[in-house]
C-alpha cells in the first residue's frame, strides 16, 4: 500500500465571481464558513491526513491571502504565484509542477467542505485506495443525493473495478466530484504553462483507463456561492 501523500496542491487562485459580493474585498479562499476561512478548512483537513507541505496558488487578492497563510504553522506552505496570469486548474498545476516533487500528491479545491463521520478520515481513506500502478488520478466522489450546494446533473459513473466514466450525453450521473483528488505528478510532465482545465489531464487518464474514483461517506458541502455558504452555515449549526 502506498504511503499517504505528504504533499498537496491547494487551488486558491480563482476569481470567485460566483461568490460575489462576498469576494468584493477578498479572494474566495478567505470567505469564512463557521468562523473559519475556506482555505483553512481544507488545509486543516490535509494536515490531519498527514500532509506536511502544501503548495497554494494565488492570484485574486494575492497579498491578502499570503498574509493570512503566513500565520499558519502547518502544513508548511509554498506559494505558486499566478498574479501575472490566471492559469485555471490545469495550468496552475503545470506551473506548480517543479514544486510538487515526484510522489503522488493531494490536489484540493477550497470550496469543498465536509464533517468527518467515520473512524477513518476521508483523505486517509482516499490515500489508502490509491494504487499508482493502476491509477494516474483517484478522485474523491460522492453520491449526488448526499450533497449540499451541488445542483448539477452529476459528473461520473463508477465501474465495479473503480474506473470512472463521464456522464457524457446522458441526462444524469450518480456521482459528483468533490474537488479533491490524488494525482501522480508524472502526468504533468511536458504540459504547457498556460490556461487550461484539469479536465484535459483527466481525459488522457480516462482514455488509458487510469482515472478512478473513491466514494466519500461523509456529507459533502460545495460552498460555491453566497446561498450555498448560508446553507452550509445552517448545516454546520445543526451538527453542533
Amino acid at each position: 500500500m502506498m504511503q499517504a501523500p505528504k504533499r498537496a496542491m491547494v487551488m486558491a487562485a480563482g476569481l470567485g465571481t460566483r461568490m460575489r459580493p462576498l469576494t468584493n474585498d477578498r479572494c474566495k479562499a478567505l470567505v469564512e464558513l463557521g468562523g473559519k476561512s475556506l482555505i483553512d478548512w481544507m488545509l486543516d483537513r490535509l494536515a490531519e491526513a498527514g500532509v506536511e507541505e502544501a503548495v497554494v496558488n494565488v492570484h485574486h487578492f494575492a497579498d491578502r491571502l499570503e498574509s493570512h497563510l503566513s500565520q499558519r504553522a502547518a502544513p508548511t506552505l509554498t506559494i505558486s504565484d499566478e498574479r501575472d496570469e490566471l492559469l485555471e486548474t490545469g495550468g496552475g498545476l503545470a506551473k506548480a509542477a517543479p514544486l510538487l516533487g515526484d510522489d503522488p500528491i493531494f490536489v484540493a479545491n477550497i470550496d469543498s467542505v465536509w464533517r468527518e463521520d467515520g473512524t477513518e478520515s476521508e483523505l486517509r481513506k482516499l490515500a489508502r485506495a490509491f494504487d499508482p500502478d493502476r491509477m494516474d488520478a483517484l478522485l474523491l466522489i460522492t453520491p449526488t443525493a448526499n450533497t449540499l450546494g451541488f445542483d448539477g446533473p452529476g459528473d461520473f459513473f463508477l465501474h465495479e473495478d473503480g474506473r470512472l466514466e463521464r456522464r457524457g450525453e446522458r441526462a444524469t450521473a450518480p456521482y459528483a466530484y468533490t474537488g479533491v483528488q490524488i494525482l501522480n505528478p508524472r502526468v504533468l510532465e511536458g504540459l504547457p504553462v498556460e490556461p487550461f482545465s484539469t479536465n484535459l489531464i483527466w481525459n488522457t487518464a480516462l482514455e488509458a483507463g487510469r482515472l478512478h474514483g473513491c466514494v466519500m461517506d461523509a456529507f459533502w458541502m460545495h460552498v460555491g456561492d453566497p446561498e450555498a455558504r448560508e446553507a452550509a452555515e445552517n448545516r454546520l449549526r445543526s451538527f453542533s
